[in-house]
């Protein structure tokens, strides 16, 4: 017996080492998903080292996930994988999990077999470049609970099949360029109404049009988060809103939303509110029962005047309150300013009167007050407080002992300085974006997020995580950038960045007044040190030697070569070594030369989400430079040796001018084929955004008198006090920008041109310039004066009296105001039909209307001896706005008033020689500008 049971032993253990050796030479994976992944090798570049083995599953491919023979998770975020999805990966069945995320070079469009992947559970494509429509199929995955298509370029509309993904808990289809209507059911069709399980509707920075439906909200939805912000949505917003009392997010700002705000008082859950730029109107809102808000905006709408709202001291959780341009009057309550967790207070730019009082018990993290642009007449300052407090431009600031203190002036508000990384060569980074923060100062919330982090990630990098920088950009959305060190080793590794890194997933949730989020990774490029890497080196070491004295002779022979090139093809190639003919180096004064690695890192990479504007010229990246300034970056088009002269007119141009109606150059990069020119950040955009409504910010006839007093004081420095005079060349409402108190500074200065003295009359030279802004006499004697500025000026004047560009439709903006002037009409001079409708639905009175557009025709003027100069202009706006009891700066000033007659009796000898006779006392109202 005992011999058969050893017989018996000694067979199975026989059979079991066979086994073993047999196994590593078997196939684990399923032929059918060895061949899906074998073409995606194909059509991937970069690929992970280990998918160059035979199997999948067997041999533990990065990112792969396997079950029973069956791939069941493909997962390569931030892999920098190259290329396109092929239509095979709808053959692996069994996936319920996909996530390529941040793999910027991998785009195209989504195959309509992703809708044959019926078992998906999430679906995550964040911040790739997929481009078209987001394929109808998608609706087909009944499992399907997250799906996470934001920061691409898909165009089209929401497919309504999206409706019926019933398990949906989290849909984001943000920063596209979706548009049409938000798709509803109707007649047994599909809408997002559906969603009932859906907690997260991020649809924001889209072109979606049309009315918010009423049927998209219910009772049964289980919502917390809607954003709909930075779209093109029209009419009112629906009842049902009010329905859906879990939601604790709403933002709406910056549509084009009207009517009335419904009644949301059930909503008690509510932390957050942004209702602002839109044109809603009736009463502000009774916001009494949500005690629970922490965020408030409702700036920037056409409410009806009101007192400052009682119910505001039921809201005693409020971090921030911003109701600018509101009609608000009356007094600020003393008891809003004690809240415990008060941040931020904005009520600029209302009929605030009587005396302002803060009180005594004012809580400690109160950091800024504005209240600037009211009738405050009187002020009773607090000992306990010492934070921003901004009072310019209102009556209190005319007391000759507080004109001149730092309540009356402007005030730029500093962040306070973070912590440094650990030092490594290779960090991991990216930025965590929050869409809707509860706060408006993170110092008090950052270190917690740090910690929040750190815990989540101890598993992989125990302590070597920072927070790098944050910022607010202009939609409000607060960026926090990430670094994380690798422990013992110069490199992460790509499992660790697949399995650690990706803050996307549904396993990560920040501190809870953060808000909604999702992450965006910088390309990564991991390196792993093994036998293959050993004998790469050696071979490398043995070849060489032999290449050093053929690499000797190579490098003479390209250098001449490199140089012959440089000279050929580079507009700057001769600086500092050559005279006049060849191209003389600019005179620079205190702009920075920056390193194309610098601005590589800045703009995190030149990614198209920091992508702020683009034309002819190229791209326009915001980007954040290691002192934490935030700069705008225009980079020439990849290839392009145009514009030479405009680039190096414009950083000479700019770093030696200096005024707060100019835009200032930080700096330029001239590398590697590169032409970057680097500015100050000004977040507003331009005046013609504002004007088409694509900004979402609305000027009210006072905003638009000051913009133009602004602009016009920009161009007067230029004319008048630069050394020698500069002729811009290209005034347009595209190259006026507006900062975040819609101070307008002048910029792109790449056709200016500077003139001696003695040629401030004209000088010669070949019309550039932009069609609809062109000074007639210019382009006809090719004679460029200051007054062809003039010309540009006056009908950027007539944009913001119409909002129109100067040619549409075949129509030319100065000839329809001239046909329609009636000067008889006292109130609107003939234009009702040509004044912006923004102006007209406002119900206000146009004061100085009639001076404005007298001054406008007389500045396009056929003739340049019939156009005022550009100090005169300055000089009659800012009048204008005196006599209509605008606010200007208090240190403005003029000491000789123009009037539109003037105007038309000068003649060019008096326009040439009025120059030599101002002083600087006569531009007091530019606001003062440093000596040259």
């Amino acid at each position: 017996m005992n011999i058969c049971i050893m017989a018996q032993s000694k067979l199975l253990l026989f059979l079991l080492l066979c086994i073993t050796i047999v196994l590593p030479g078997c196939s684990y994976t399923d032929p059918k998903d060895v061949s899906v992944l074998k073409t995606l090798k194909k059509q991937w570049k970069n690929l992970l080292p280990t998918w160059k083995n035979s199997d999948p599953c067997g041999d533990r491919w990065e990112g792969i996930t396997c079950d029973n023979s069956r791939v069941t998770r493909l997962i390569l975020f931030n892999m920098d994988i190259e290329g396109t999805i092929s239509e095979d990966i709808g053959n692996l069945t069994q996936l319920w999990r996909l996530d390529l995320s941040s793999n910027l070079r991998l785009g195209g469009t989504l195959p309509v077999t992703l809708g044959n992947l019926v078992h998906l559970d999430s679906l995550k494509l964040v911040n790739c470049s997929f481009f078209g429509e987001i394929p109808d199929v998608l609706g087909n995955l009944a499992n399907l609970t997250y799906l996470a298509l934001n920061s691409n370029k898909f165009t089209g509309k929401i497919p309504p099949s999206l409706g019926k993904l019933s398990k949906v808990t989290w849909l984001d289809l943000a920063d596209n360029q979706l548009s049409g209507p938000l798709p509803v059911s109707a007649n047994d069709g599909w809408g997002l109404d559906q969603l009932l399980k859906a907690k997260h509707f991020h649809l924001n920075q889209n072109y979606f049009t049309g009315e918010i439906p009423e049927s998209l909200f219910s009772a049964n939805m289980d919502l917390r988060h809607l954003l709909l912000d930075r779209n093109q949505l029209k009419g009112s917003i629906p009842n049902s809103i009010g329905l859906v009392q879990t939601l604790t997010v709403i933002r709406l700002d910056n549509n084009r939303l009207t009517g009335s705000v419904p009644s949301i008082s059930n909503l008690t859950k509510l932390d957050f509110l942004n209702l602002a730029n839109n044109s809603l109107t009736g009463p502000i809102p009774n916001l009494t029962s949500l005690t629970n808000l922490n965020v408030l905006d409702l700036s920037n709408n056409q409410f009806y005047p009101s007192e400052v709202p009682a119910w505001l001291s039921n809201l005693q959780k409020l971090r921030t309150l911003i109701i600018e341009s509101g009609q608000l009057y009356g007094q600020v309550p003393q008891d809003l300013f004690s809240f415990p967790e008060l941040q931020e207070v904005r009520l600029n730019n209302n009929s605030l009167n009587s005396t302002f009082d803060m009180g005594n018990n004012i809580t400690s993290s109160l950091h800024t007050v504005n209240l600037e642009l009211n009738n405050i007449a009187s002020v009773t300052f607090s000992s306990s407080y010492k934070n921003n407090l901004m009072l310019k431009d209102n009556p209190v600031c005319s007391i000759p002992h507080l004109s001149t203190t730092a309540y009356c002036k402007d005030v730029f508000e500093q962040k306070a300085a973070i912590g440094t990384l650990n030092t490594c060569n290779h960090p991991f980074s990216g930025f965590l974006v929050f869409r809707a923060p509860y706060f408006s100062d993170a110092s008090d919330h950052i270190t917690k997020l740090e910690q929040n982090l750190t815990n989540t990630l101890k598993a992989c990098v125990p302590n070597n995580l920072s927070i790098q920088d944050y910022y607010f950009d202009s939609n409000t959305y607060f960026w926090v950038q990430v670094k994380i060190c690798p422990i013992s080793q110069s490199y992460f590794n790509r499992t660790e960045i697949i399995n650690c890194f990706d803050l996307n997933s549904q396993g990560y949730n920040p501190p809870r007044v953060y808000g909604p989020y999702y992450f965006t990774a910088s390309p990564y490029r991991s390196s792993s040190v093994g036998k293959p890497y050993i004998i790469g080196v050696a071979v490398g070491c043995a070849v060489l030697a032999a290449m050093l004295v053929l690499l000797g002779i190579y490098a003479v022979w390209q250098k001449k070569r490199a140089q012959r090139e440089k000279h050929r093809n580079d507009p700057f190639a001769s600086w500092g070594s050559m005279g006049e003919e060849s191209g003389e180096a600019p005179k620079l004064s205190g702009a920075k030369v920056f390193t194309y690695d610098e601005l590589k890192i800045s703009t995190n990479n030149f990614k198209e989400i920091n992508v702020i504007g683009s034309g002819g010229y190229g791209k326009v990246y915001r980007g954040m430079l290691p002192e934490k300034k935030l700069v705008a970056i225009k980079r020439s088009k990849e290839g392009s040796m145009q514009g030479g002269l405009e680039f190096k007119t414009e950083i000479e141009l700019l770093s030696r001018v200096h005024h707060k109606n100019l835009v200032g150059l930080v700096g330029f990069c001239l590398e590697k084929g590169e032409r970057m020119l680097v500015y100050e950040y000004i977040c507003n955009g331009t005046l013609r955004d504002c004007l088409s409504g694509a900004s979402g910010i609305q000027l009210d006839w006072s905003k638009r008198l000051k913009i133009a007093l602004d602009s016009a004081t920009g161009l007067a420095y230029l004319h008048d006090h630069a050394n020698p005079p500069i002729i811009h060349r290209d005034v347009k409402s595209t190259n006026i920008l507006l900062d975040e108190n819609l101070t307008a500074k002048v910029a792109d200065f790449g056709l200016s041109l500077f003139v001696s003295d003695s040629e401030i009359g004209h000088v010669t030279t070949h019309v550039k310039g932009t069609l609809g802004y062109l000074d007639p006499e210019y382009y006809m004697t090719q004679q460029l004066t200051g007054k062809s500025d003039v010309y540009s000026f006056g009908v950027v004047m007539l944009e913001l009296i119409t909002a129109q560009p100067p040619i549409s439709d075949k129509m030319f903006i100065v000839k329809e105001v001239r046909i329609a002037l009636d000067k008889q009409d006292k109130q609107y001079q003939g234009l009702k039909d040509l004044i912006d409708p923004i102006l007209i639905n406002k119900n206000e009175i146009l004061v100085g209307l009639d001076r404005f557009l007298a001054l406008a025709l007389q500045c396009v003027e056929e003739e340049s001896s019939k156009r005022p100069m550009m100090n005169e202009i300055a000089k009659e706006i800012e009048d204008i706005m005196r006599i209509a009891g605008f606010k200007i700066n208090s240190g403005l000033g003029f000491q000789k008033r123009f009037h539109p007659a003037q105007f038309y009796s000068m003649d060019a000898s008096t326009s040439s020689s009025s120059r030599g006779n101002i002083n600087s006392s006569d531009f007091r109202y530019s606001g003062g500008f440093p000596s040259q």
